[in-house]
């Protein structure tokens, strides 16, 4: 017996600041019936891929602030990640704002780490991922519908259970995922604290 596809239409919100194996993760993902939903270099780099790629400011109405730093904080994005799916009133809100349901979000962050060891101090405070972690958390929370990944090891994991469950992710493999968020965006956050502790003057 022949297994059909998941034809519903699907949305991927994809932001990675290290874009290895990205074509491996939009390839498969377009696959199973998936779009993109992205902005800035990763928006740019998944369109010379190849791949169809709506920009974030097409859903907010809103274009990128202050070089960057405000790209995905809008309360239209997180409306997407954080309604629950099988609430009525929920339910109807979210229609009524004529937006993407987004089921994965696919997240990395600024590597704090690597330039606080190079003591790159004109670099360290933009390496302070705000909008990163905030997808992530806010899919993790809503962990019933949506798959939060944040490593780039973990995209084979992905693929590999859509492949087995028709199009989508399983519950299992998506409170794996946010337990897993939540494990290493505390010890992002740790890492930052250390930093300014150790930087008072």
């Amino acid at each position: 017996m022949v297994t059909r596809k998941n034809l519903k239409k699907k949305f991927a919100l994809i932001s990675v600041y290290d874009k290895k194996k990205l074509k491996y993760l939009c390839s498969n993902l377009s696959e199973n019936n998936y779009s993109f939903i992205s902005s800035g270099s990763t928006g740019e780099r998944i369109r010379s891929l190849g791949f169809k790629c709506l920009d974030i400011a097409k859903v907010t109405k809103i274009n990128q602030m202050f070089d960057g730093r405000i790209k995905t904080l809008n309360h239209l994005i997180y409306a997407s990640l954080l309604y629950v799916r099988d609430n009525n009133n929920h339910k109807k809100q979210f229609l009524s704002l004529k937006i993407p349901e987004i089921d994965i979000v696919v997240v990395n962050l600024y590597p704090f780490e690597k330039y606080v060891k190079q003591n790159e101090s004109k670099k360290i405070i933009e390496m302070i991922d705000i909008g990163g972690p905030s997808l992530l958390r806010a899919a993790s929370k809503n962990f019933n519908y949506i798959t939060p990944v944040m490593f780039i090891e973990d995209y084979n994991k992905l693929i590999n259970n859509i492949k087995v469950n028709n199009g989508v992710t399983d519950i299992k493999f998506r409170k794996m995922m946010a337990s897993k968020v939540f494990k290493e965006t505390s010890k992002y956050d740790k890492l930052i604290t250390k930093w300014f502790n150790e930087n008072k003057k």
